[in-house]
C-alpha cells in the first residue's frame, strides 16, 4: 500500500507516524505551546529526529466547544509555518490540518503535501474540488456535526456501520473529484462517546473492507484521560497502550503528539509481526 506524493511514493507496508504541530492557544493538550517560530522549529526538528513522517500542522482548535476563528485568523497562524517547517527542513512531507478549502489552497500552494480535513469535506463543499485540483492524498475523518456542537450526545445505532457506510459514501463522491489517495480515520472523538470510541478501536479492522489506509488519533484524548481520570499530560502511557491496539488492529497510521514512544511501539509491533 502506498500514497504518491508529486511522483514520489511513500510506502504504507510498515506503520508510520504523523506528529502533531497546533499552533492555536487552546488545544486541548498543546494549546499554546509553539508561540513563537523557535518554538515550532525546535518540536519539528525533535518530531524529526525521532522519526516522524509526516508533521500535522493545525492552526484551528477542534476540541469540543472551541472557539471559531476566521479563516484569515487560520491563515496566519499556520501558512507562515508550513513556509519556516519546509524552508529549515526542505523534504519535510507537511500535512495541513484544515476543514477549509482557502487554507487546504493556500497550504498547498506553499508546499503542503496532505490535506487532513476532519470534516470529511461536509463543512466546506469545495474540499474535494481544492484536493482533486493538487492531486495529493487526503485524509477523510468522519465527524458526526460540527466542533462546536459534536459532542451533544451523539447517538448511533452501530457507530461502526455507521461510521464505514459514511465513509464509503464520501469515497465515492471523493472520486468523483479525481481524488485517489484516500487515507480514512473514524473520527475518535468526533461525536462519539467514550463508548464508541472504543468500539471503534475494536472494530478498527472492518476498515480494512474499504481498502484504503487507516490513520488512528487517539493521542492524550478525552477516551483515555477521562477514563483513567487523570490528565491529558499524563495520559502518554494510556495512549502508548491504545496505539498498540490500533496497530494490532490494522492501524497504518498513527497521529501523535509523541513521536518517539510511538516509532517504538511500531518497531516492538514490526518486529513480532515478523517473528510471530
Amino acid at each position: 500500500m502506498t500514497l504518491n506524493f508529486k511522483g514520489t511514493l511513500f510506502d504504507l507496508n510498515s506503520p508510520r507516524v504523523m506528529g502533531i504541530i497546533n499552533v492555536t492557544p487552546d488545544s486541548f493538550y498543546d494549546g499554546g505551546s509553539y508561540s513563537n517560530n523557535k518554538d515550532v522549529i525546535n518540536k519539528v526538528g525533535k518530531m524529526l529526529d525521532d522519526g516522524a513522517d509526516i508533521i500535522d500542522l493545525g492552526g484551528y482548535s477542534t476540541r469540543p466547544g472551541a472557539k471559531n476563528i476566521s479563516i484569515e485568523e487560520e491563515e496566519k497562524r499556520t501558512i507562515p509555518i508550513v513556509k519556516l517547517i519546509l524552508k529549515t527542513f526542505k523534504n519535510t512531507i507537511i500535512s495541513i490540518d484544515t476543514f477549509r478549502s482557502e487554507i487546504a489552497k493556500k497550504a498547498l500552494d506553499n508546499g503542503a503535501l496532505i490535506v487532513n480535513d476532519v470534516s470529511g469535506g461536509d463543512l466546506d463543499s469545495n474540499m474535494f474540488k481544492v484536493v482533486g485540483k493538487f492531486n495529493v492524498p487526503y485524509i477523510m475523518m468522519h465527524m458526526k456535526g460540527s466542533p462546536n456542537n459534536m459532542q451533544n450526545n451523539p447517538q448511533y445505532k452501530n457507530v461502526t456501520v455507521e461510521v464505514i457506510k459514511n465513509l464509503s459514501q464520501k469515497i465515492r463522491e471523493a472520486e468523483s473529484f479525481n481524488i485517489r489517495d484516500i487515507i480514512l480515520d473514524p473520527g475518535f472523538g468526533f461525536g462519539k462517546t467514550a463508548n464508541h470510541n472504543f468500539k471503534l478501536l475494536n472494530d478498527l479492522n472492518l476498515f480494512k473492507n474499504l481498502d484504503r489506509p487507516v490513520l488512528v488519533g487517539v493521542s492524550r484524548k478525552s477516551m483515555i484521560y477521562k477514563t483513567l481520570d487523570i490528565k491529558p499530560e499524563n495520559a502518554l502511557n494510556g495512549t502508548t497502550s491504545l496505539n498498540t491496539v490500533a496497530l494490532l488492529n490494522g492501524a497504518n497510521i498513527l497521529r501523535v503528539h509523541d513521536v518517539k514512544e510511538a516509532k517504538e511501539v511500531i518497531k516492538l509491533y514490526n518486529f513480532g509481526k515478523k517473528n510471530a
